[in-house]
């Protein structure tokens, strides 16, 4: 029996893309907020690579993307004694139940889905059927582990509702199988926006490297980047609709000092912007450098993470497949 159904505590999931190195940005809206859930939820959290090939991956480059997101966990605090950390393809019952909740979702459901469209924009040569019904596979995941809250931002709020959806579907039509998660919104969650346009999201897919902090920068390429971040041609530090790039630089550094916007802006008072983002970015540098310092020790030993990786399948498995199990034989399936 795995150690985490006999504590008492409400159950958290969250999973994440092995697509590219995990930024400051998915470190500030997520990940920080990982390490403080574990006090206070039975977290179960997974490397998604089954979600990674609706582009398609270089095989080498993925199999390295999910050693190192994995280690990623581990470096940013994610304690395997504490939560189940597994990565989703070793656990077989996340394929098996999407071909399940596939049959009870609706072709209009998913295309309304707004980040096909956007994909399919981006990937016109590939637009496959597995981009089109991820949000079923992603369903699969959250449900065969019956979490109360899946932590989510403003752009999964869409994902959730539709597993939301398709749980009530299933357990009307065929009895109570699945619990229905609610949206988890922590307290500390930065939206953090690119470095170069701060109109849209810090995105790890982003060409320009200045526009995004990879939490396995250097010292010396964080500060280079606050350097060129775009701001403006005012040089008042203050938060503001027409300012957004001095605006975001702001959220950042309240978010890695814990400073409130009025005391940031009471502290860089009479200061110029230059001023100001060598701040941030000595601050970024300092908040990610154990996290840097941390993965190079993970990422070195293979071995420990394939056995991690076992174990922490193994613990997956026992929740996944007993959920599983139920909605098949609630199907009419012969076990």
């Amino acid at each position: 029996m795995s150690d985490i159904e006999t504590t008492a505590k409400k159950r958290a999931l969250s999973c994440v893309q092995p697509s590219g190195i995990l930024t400051l940005g998915n470190y500030l809206g997520a990940l920080k907020n990982f390490k403080a859930m574990q006090d206070d939820f039975e977290c179960i959290f997974a490397v998604a690579d089954l979600h990674a090939i609706t582009v398609r991956q270089q095989p080498a480059a993925l199999r390295q993307q999910i050693y190192s997101t994995y280690a990623l966990f581990l470096s940013i605090g994610l304690d395997p004694e504490k939560s189940i950390l597994f990565v989703q393809s070793h656990v077989k019952e996340h394929a098996a139940l999407s071909w399940l909740l596939s049959c009870n979702t609706q072709f209009g459901e998913m295309a309304r889905m707004t980040q096909f469209k956007d994909k399919s924009a981006k990937h016109a040569d590939n637009i496959n059927v597995g981009l089109f019904s991820y949000p079923v596979l992603m369903a699969a995941d959250i449900l065969l582990y019956k979490p109360d809250f899946v932590p989510v931002g403003a752009d999964q709020k869409q994902h959730l509702e539709i597993a939301r959806d398709i749980a009530n579907r299933f357990n009307n039509n065929y009895g109570e199988v699945f619990k229905i998660p609610e949206p988890y919104i922590p307290p500390l969650c930065a939206r953090v926006m690119s470095l170069q346009n701060p109109e849209q999201k810090m995105s790890k897919s982003d060409e320009n490297q200045n526009a995004f902090v990879s939490l396995l920068d250097d010292k010396d390429t964080i500060i280079r980047k606050f350097k060129r971040a775009v701001t403006d041609s005012d040089n008042k530090i203050c938060v503001s609709e027409d300012k957004p790039g001095i605006t975001n630089l702001i959220g950042i550094y309240s978010a890695v000092t814990g400073k409130s916007t009025a005391e940031i802006e009471a502290e860089f008072s009479g200061k110029g912007y230059g001023d100001f983002k060598l701040a941030v970015g000595e601050a970024v540098a300092e908040e990610l450098s154990p996290i840097y310092e941390n993965y190079n020790r993970f990422i070195s030993d293979k071995a420990e993470l394939d056995r991690m990786f076992r174990e922490g399948a193994e613990k997956a498995s026992y929740l996944a497949n007993k959920t599983y199990k139920k909605a098949m034989k609630k199907v009419g399936f012969v076990l």
